[in-house]
Parts: structure tokens; C-alpha cells; sequence
């Protein structure tokens, strides 16, 4: 794997002051953001700079039920090929469910929502991830995400869990030591633990971002300055593995170019600690309870669990990621029902979450309930910044009313979607209650609604009515 260093996530909020940063030698970008054709002046400068660009997805869903669309990853490998991208990144979880594979609702989450550790799901994930992987020109990286609930019944450790899928895949791993200190925070899982039961051979490079704990909740809010627990992991990853990268993300409330350089420091100092410590380092660890595909024609795993094995752990033969890769890693098809009994389970989490429908037996209900919160809080501020109109017309009434619209109307298609079934819902129940902000509303929703901008003056009205004629 390429030597990155150290970098930061561009998004346009800091672009010049990313531009203007030294020590920057690379950047990661949202691939969904961008357009290829018409990449934003300040990345491309970056890029005439010699900065490298990495694109990381966020709505692939590769941890979902259904197959990865085939739209989706065109226009991944459209901005990975564009940006002269080495890798792309994306997320291990899902991010919707329903629709014909369970004959439910088809419903959007707007967010990555956890997988759960069982072999259905990572039978499913390690498909999708090949069926990616022939899809993109470049190489794959995949990252652990944060949680704030856990699923009943999970077979697998994290750190198991993404060692066979290195295994099965040769994918890379993006880890995200934020998310690490989340989990140990939300699901008790130890970072320690975690860092040890992982391939990091097949480390791309690491995350590093902050968050807020609100009653024992940790929110991987990415608005937040990294605290001493996150930079603590990473002085731990740095002992086991020289990082090829480290990226700080940001996503929201930025401080000035002078915080940010000051975290970045704290970046490079975390890691300059973990390297000062060889004796922790690891050059391959041994992944626990891992099992090849098998070859064709054989009917049992290349597996052996014999009476010196931990208890519970399976004793494996180990495969590096570009052992895999170089194999050809085929897509093997899930088991038969997996996809089903995985996309069930899904929907019936994600309704309970954005539909209001009763909690799946086993699942935390007050932790569901923080999810359920979160993910409405998410879309209102998310719906804001793509519609800024909107809480300009509604005042501050704005999130009053698009929380009460969130909690009848699931989200079902991407956040412009969204705001204009809000808008269309509130003219529909009679708000809002100023009769002038109803005509604005009114007006906004009928310029975005149809196939084209509505006319204007009345010219353009005349026009439209000599047509009709």
C-alpha cells in the first residue's frame, strides 16, 4: 500500500484554508458531492499540486441485503477515475431496506447503520464487496462504522468479523479509531481488543475524528475536537502498524485553520508515540475464527478447531489481502435465504427506527429510541443545507415542523427528495399557519416539483396558457 501521511477531509466549508494548510499531502472528498465533469477550482489546484484525492462513499450500503446498484458504482469508478484516485473507500453497514426482496416498504436510513456480526450478513457483505470490487477501477477499502445499538444474537467479534472478510475478499480496511472508541462507549467493546484481533496488513489508513457523549451516549458527531481517548487508540494502532495514512475528518461546526493545524499536530504526535513503542508492533496478526472459501468442489471449510485453540476459536490458515486479490477472489454467491432473512431483519430495524413501527424482539428499545432521534435530528439538518430556503420561509418553526413530518413520513429517496415531500406534506395539512410563508412555500415547492422550473412573469404565464389552447 502507498505511503499517504497525513491529511484531512476536504469539504467546501475549509477548502481554502485546506489549500492554504501546510503538511497536507493528501485529502479524502465524499465521492456523492462531487460531479466528475465538474470538479470544485480549489481540489483541482490540489490536485495540479500533487495532493492525492480519495473518494469516500457513503450510500453504497454495501452491508445491506440487496445487491450493490449498478448506477451507484459507475458513478463511484466515474469519480475515483477522475480524481486520478489510488483507492476508494466505503462503509460497512447498511443504509436501507425493504422493497421487493421482503415485499415491505422500500425505506432510506440517511445513514450508516451497523450490520449484524452473523454469518448471513457476512456471506451477503462479502458478495456485494466482489461484485464492487469488479466494478471499480481501483482498489477497495472498507471502514468500521460507529453504533449506538448492538444486534441480539451476533455470532462473529468485530475484530472476526472484518478478519474474514480481508480473508474472503482481499479488500483493505479503513479504520476508523473514532468509531472504535464509539463502539467501546455505546456497545462496551474493548479498543484494545478490537486493534488486536485485526488483519492490519491490510491496512488502507485510519480515521480520526470527534464527538460528544450525551447521558452515556457517544454521538460520532465528526463537529467536535478529537478528544484524548480517540488519540490514545491510535498511539495503540501506531504500536502495532505503521499507518500508510492518517485523515481527520470534520463534517460540520469547523474551527478556524489555527484548530485544525493544532489537531493534526495532535495526529502526528498520537502516531510518533505508538512508534516509539516497537514492542507492541505487530507485523500480521492472527485473526481469530476465520474460514476460507472453500475451493471448488470441496464441501467443508479449510478449517481445524483443535483442543490447543482458545476456547470458541477456530484455527485457520491466514491470507494476506494481496494474497487474495492476486488469487482472483470470486463472488460466491450468498447461501440460499441469506439475502432474505438478512434484508427482514433489516427492515423490520430501519421501520422501527424512521416508521415508528414496535421494536424487533431482543433489540434495545431506549437505545433505538436515540438512533430513531438521531436519525430525524440528521435529516432535518441535513435537509436545511440542501434546501436552505426552507427554514428561511418557516422561520423558527423549521425544525418543529419537519420533526413532526419525520416521524409520519419515513424518508424514501435522497434528502432533495425529501425536502420536497416535506414541503409538499406541509401545504397539504395547511401550514404553515402565516398565510404569507404559505405562498412562499407554495411558490418554492411548485419552482422544484415538476419536471421543469416553473414559469415566472406574466409573459411566461401567457405562454402557458396559449399552449394549453
Amino acid at each position: 500500500m502507498r505511503r499517504l501521511g497525513t491529511g484531512i477531509g476536504w469539504r467546501p466549508e475549509i477548502a481554502d484554508a485546506v489549500e492554504r494548510m501546510p503538511g497536507i499531502d493528501w485529502v479524502e472528498v465524499v465521492a456523492e458531492n462531487i460531479c466528475p465533469g465538474h470538479l470544485p477550482e480549489p481540489l483541482l489546484r490540489l490536485r495540479e499540486r500533487g495532493v492525492t484525492v480519495i473518494p469516500h462513499g457513503v450510500s453504497l450500503g454495501l452491508g445491506g441485503a440487496e445487491r450493490p446498484d449498478q448506477d451507484r458504482l459507475t458513478a463511484l469508478a466515474a469519480r475515483a477515475e477522475a480524481l486520478g484516485a489510488p483507492l476508494v473507500t466505503e462503509h460497512i453497514a447498511f443504509v436501507r431496506a425493504g422493497g421487493a426482496l421482503t415485499a415491505s416498504p422500500h425505506l432510506e436510513a440517511g445513514h450508516l447503520l451497523p450490520v449484524p456480526r452473523t454469518r448471513d450478513a457476512l456471506d451477503v457483505l462479502c458478495e456485494n464487496v466482489r461484485i464492487a470490487q469488479e466494478a471499480l477501477p481501483v482498489p477497495l477499502a472498507l471502514e468500521n462504522i460507529a453504533a449506538l445499538f448492538s444486534w441480539p444474537g451476533e455470532e462473529l467479534t468485530e475484530g472476526q468479523f472484518l478478519a474474514e472478510l480481508v480473508e474472503r475478499t482481499g479488500a483493505r480496511l479503513l479504520i476508523d479509531v473514532a468509531n472504535l472508541h464509539t463502539n467501546h462507549v455505546n456497545r462496551g467493546e474493548d479498543p484494545a481488543e478490537a486493534l488486536a484481533a485485526l488483519p492490519l496488513d491490510a491496512l488502507a489508513y485510519v480515521h480520526v475524528a470527534g464527538g460528544v457523549e450525551r447521558d452515556g451516549v457517544w454521538h460520532d458527531s465528526h463537529a467536535h475536537p478529537v478528544p484524548r481517548p480517540v488519540l490514545d487508540i491510535l498511539t495503540g494502532l501506531a504500536a502495532r502498524v505503521s499507518p500508510p495514512g492518517v485523515l481527520l475528518e470534520r463534517d460540520d461546526d469547523f474551527p478556524g485553520p489555527a484548530e485544525l493545524e493544532r489537531e493534526l499536530e495532535a495526529i502526528r504526535g498520537a502516531v510518533a508515540a505508538g512508534r516509539a513503542c516497537p514492542a507492541g508492533r505487530v507485523s500480521r496478526p492472527a485473526p481469530p475464527l476465520t474460514t476460507l472459501p472453500a475451493p471448488a468442489g470441496a464441501t467443508t471449510p479449510l478449517s481445524s478447531a483443535g483442543p490447543s485453540s482458545p476456547a470458541g476459536l477456530t484455527t485457520t490458515t491466514t491470507v494476506t489481502a494481496e494474497a487474495a486479490a492476486e488469487a482472483g477472489a470470486v463472488a460466491v454467491p450468498a447461501p440460499a435465504g441469506a439475502r432474505q432473512r438478512l434484508g427482514v431483519g433489516q427492515a423490520a430495524v430501519l421501520s422501527a427506527l424512521v416508521a415508528g413501527t414496535p421494536v424487533p424482539e431482543g433489540f434495545d428499545r431506549v437505545r433505538l429510541g436515540v438512533q430513531a432521534r438521531a436519525l430525524a435530528a440528521k435529516r432535518a439538518g441535513v435537509v436545511a443545507k440542501m434546501a436552505p430556503e426552507l427554514p428561511v420561509i418557516l422561520g423558527d418553526g423549521y425544525r418543529e415542523a419537519f420533526l413532526g413530518y419525520a416521524r409520519v413520513r419515513p424518508m424514501t429517496g435522497g434528502y432533495r427528495r425529501d425536502a420536497l415531500d416535506f414541503a409538499g406534506h406541509l401545504l397539504k395539512v395547511g401550514g404553515p399557519a402565516d398565510a404569507r410563508a404559505r405562498r412562499e412555500l407554495r411558490r418554492w415547492w411548485l419552482d422544484r416539483a415538476g419536471p421543469a422550473p416553473r414559469p415566472r412573469g406574466l409573459a411566461a404565464r401567457a405562454r402557458v396558457l396559449l399552449r394549453r389552447g
